[in-house]
């Protein structure tokens, strides 16, 4: 056939309208020349393109399906519009988590062993055989929808959309990540990240406390320089505050720049909660998420910056409690636990 236009806009229509007819060797072709004109695509195309492949990943075939979600997400980060995205690659990333749980348990029940690590082709006949093709294609296909579902996710409009459905998500994330033993740590931060989220934040060696609220933090890293920069920076308390340039990384500026750590993060029962963990792990008392600032027990550096490099993060200082507020939230808290091992 001859095709109607050149370059990634004419693919995108021809994939389209191919998907649509259920004509697999037009489709098949349109599919070669996506991936071959993406990287040359003029950004009217990217910004027309994604919510087109979006709006038709249901009908593709499961294998070719990861492949042009992945599409639509790197249109995305180019500009395309990620509400529009957003529906068919969140349908399609459920269907994937699904059939990677049926994978887990089919594997299980046919002998167990070392999860096979996907690679650039297909499951093999092996595979196929003990646990079925949609299951197989679901667990080798996961990888590929964690990277198009973290670019729409960097949406704080994404996220918010995505409601209730994200326990479900991330139960069945939990379940392969437990069955197979690997680890799908940007999809599971991504999927955690909380957004107009309250947060009191008690300084224990002052006895004074703080209500702020964060949005769009990766991990607790991020967090944590922004927090020294609202608290030590806004000269609330003392201690080290993290330099303008640190600060700037950790909201939206591109890059990173080397920090060193102002607090112990601790949980009102006094456990630690660590920098590589996420703001999600703080515990929620009286319907907020209660935080305990202790003195570093220790020098710790690590390069400032944002776990999702394309997502903004802030957290605001709204006001500092009243001495009685803030004594009814330390009545909360333990005693810091000492560290074990």
């Amino acid at each position: 056939m001859i095709f109607s236009k050149a370059g990634f806009g004419g693919a995108v229509a021809d994939f389209e309208a191919a998907v649509v007819a259920q004509d697999a060797k037009r489709s098949g072709k349109a599919f070669v020349r996506l991936q071959e004109t993406f990287g040359q695509a003029k950004e009217a195309d990217l910004l027309d393109g994604g919510p087109r492949l979006a709006a038709v990943l249901e009908q593709v075939p499961p294998g070719p399906r990861a492949v042009v979600a992945v599409l639509v997400g790197a249109c995305v980060e180019r500009g395309a519009d990620a509400g529009c995205c957003a529906p068919g690659v969140r349908a399609g990333l459920r269907a994937a988590l699904e059939a990677a749980a049926a994978f887990a348990e089919a594997w299980a029940a046919a002998g167990g062993g070392p999860f096979p690590v996907p690679d650039a082709g297909e499951p093999g006949e092996e595979i196929v055989e003990r646990t079925g093709f949609d299951a197989a294609v679901g667990w080798w296909t996961l990888p590929q929808w964690e990277m198009a579902a973290v670019a729409l996710l960097n949406h704080r409009a994404v996220r918010a959309g995505t409601g209730g459905e994200r326990e479900e998500l991330l139960r069945l994330l939990t379940a392969v990540e437990e069955a197979s033993g690997e680890q799908f740590r940007s999809l599971g931060h991504a999927l955690r990240v909380l957004d107009d989220e309250p947060l009191v934040a008690l300084h224990r060696t002052s006895g004074t406390g703080y209500a702020l609220r964060f949005f769009g933090i990766g991990d607790n890293f991020q967090l944590h320089t922004l927090l020294a920069d609202a608290l030590i920076g806004g000269g609330h308390v003392k201690g080290h505050a993290p330099s303008p340039q640190e600060v700037a990384v950790c909201r939206e500026t591109p890059g990173q720049v080397d920090t060193v750590g102002s607090f112990d993060l601790t949980a009102p029962d006094g456990g630690r909660l660590w920098n590589e963990g996420a703001p999600a792990d703080i515990p929620v008392v009286d319907g907020v998420r209660l935080l305990v600032l202790d003195e570093p027990s220790y020098r710790r550096s690590w390069p400032a910056g944002r776990f999702f490099p394309g997502m903004r993060g802030d957290v605001i200082l709204e006001r500092a409690l009243e001495p009685e507020e803030t004594e009814r939230w330390f009545a909360h808290v333990s005693p810091a636990k000492e560290l074990t091992g």
